[in-house]
């Protein structure tokens, strides 16, 4: 690991992009007590409008971004890796990570500060066979790869298969010593085997491929861990859902247990999913989860929670810390089943919407999250309207589109890749996440055909 776990614990010192920042969301929080409507722009004030962008691999207009941004494709579904194995599809949740000693020893004869470290996610939830020998789950296809990304010379380096054998890796979240949590987005059980499990990834290296079950069996999303305590927030994409905290036993090292526990807002089951921008919760408190890994037919999470008074949640998926802040994202909440924003105060214990969409054409279900140096928050949209968005939302409450889907692969192909020819302009964002050095690369997936870019240009002219 990049960093010791005690040390960590003790100082709260970080190594993933959103511990890093400031706190000029504040503002954000602000605006919204006032229930103050967002803003909709047709696009950023600062970056510009949108216009086809070539990709600097295959020459193909894949995205649509502000003049002045550039970006390049990597790991294409089926692109041999360079462990000798075929990328995975389904690309989803992602994060970055400033490359270890370990890591950088890996590769010879390259200049080493200035990588990034990734480690991404693959929602396959099939039962073709892992990817690689050592897996939890055999015959279970989803997984995720890891990779090394070059800032200075703009390339992708190395790329390798970290964790297989588990069942469709939605999102997850990094941790601060070094690691990326995958999580299991379903509760299936493949003859004796059960999924719906928390697993962590070294950015550096290769899983265990070990279910931290004290962690929760349910259809797990994403989550987001406090650099100062070492709890992890949870969330879960089903309807009814809960926001869980896991308390570890030992600080940073989840494998050894601790107690799972369900938000609970006022003295009841509260239900959250009709509420709207401003709606403050000022009474949150935890109530324990008894079985955090029921058996198949048994009392799931969820139900045990809202049994004991645990606040209901419509469809739970991004989260993300920062600046003693949880961000996490309800993709179908809200007046108008379109999208909440909800902002957890660590240090408070209380909780506000940040904001809901009204419409469509404002935000169609944001999915992913994450937090940009710069302060920006930028959402992945995960709706039915094409083409799909990358949204970037400013502190003083304005939305606009940054980049637009626009995959669509031409009836004789792209040399050199395997994806079928058709419009994937519909396909969702994933995995947004920003270099943790400088914040000068923007590393986002398209889930399908399953593509990874990495994306640069003027961003402090402009809010992200």
């Amino acid at each position: 690991m990049s960093l010791d776990r005690r040390s960590f614990v003790k100082t709260g010192a970080a190594v993933t992009g959103g511990a890093l920042l400031g706190g000029p969301l504040q503002a954000l929080g602000a605006c919204s007590a006032g229930a103050a409507p967002l803003v909709k722009l047709a696009h950023s004030v600062d970056y510009g409008p949108l216009y086809p962008v070539k990709d600097q691999a295959t020459g193909l207009e894949l995205l649509k971004l502000p003049r002045g941004f550039e970006y390049i494709s990597h790991g294409w579904t089926g692109d041999m890796m360079t462990d000798g194995r075929p990328t995975p599809g389904a690309h989803d949740g992602m994060a970055a990570f400033r490359p270890s000693r370990r890591l950088k020893s890996r590769i010879k004869g390259k200049a080493r500060d200035h990588w990034t470290a990734l480690v991404r996610n693959h929602e396959q939830g099939g039962l073709s066979g892992a990817f690689t020998e050592a897996a939890y789950d055999p015959m279970a296809n989803g997984g995720t790869t890891n990779l090394i990304f070059d800032m200075r010379a703009g390339e992708f380096l190395d790329t390798w298969a970290s964790l297989s054998g588990t069942l469709r890796n939605c999102a997850g979240g990094p941790t601060p010593w070094g690691t990326w949590l995958s999580c299991e987005e379903t509760t299936w059980v493949n003859g004796e085997v059960r999924h719906g499990y928390i697993f962590e990834v070294p950015h550096d290296g290769v899983s265990r491929a070990r279910p931290y079950k004290a962690m929760g069996r349910f259809t797990h999303e994403a989550v987001a861990v406090d650099p100062v305590t070492g709890h992890v927030y949870e969330t879960e994409d089903d309807d009814p859902a809960g926001v869980y905290r896991f308390r570890p036993r030992k600080p940073g090292t989840l494998a050894a247990g601790g107690v799972l526990e369900m938000m609970r807002i006022g003295d009841s089951s509260y239900d959250t999913r009709h509420d709207g921008t401003g709606t403050v919760y000022p009474e949150i408190d935890w109530v324990r989860i008894a079985v955090p890994d029921p058996a198949p037919g048994g009392t799931s999470t969820v139900r045990q929670g809202i049994a004991r008074g645990g606040a209901v949640f419509s469809r739970l998926e991004g989260a993300w810390h920062h600046a003693g802040k949880v961000y996490l994202v309800s993709t179908s909440g809200g007046p108008s089943g379109l999208g909440q924003l909800f902002e957890y105060d660590l240090r408070t214990g209380t909780m506000k919407v940040l904001f809901t969409s009204p419409d469509a054409s404002v935000l169609n279900n944001p999915d992913n999250i994450c937090v940009s140096p710069r302060g920006g928050i930028v959402l992945c949209e995960d709706g039915w309207v094409a083409p799909q968005h990358l949204h970037g939302l400013t502190a003083a409450g304005e939305i606009f589109p940054f980049a637009a889907n626009n995959v669509v692969i031409p009836a004789e192909g792209v040399p050199g890749k395997s994806v079928y020819p058709g419009d994937y302009t519909g396909s969702e964002w994933c995995g947004a996440t920003f270099d943790t050095r400088r914040g000068d690369w923007l590393f986002v997936n398209i889930q399908t055909p399953g593509i990874t870019f990495a994306i640069t240009g003027p961003w402090r002219n402009g809010s992200l």
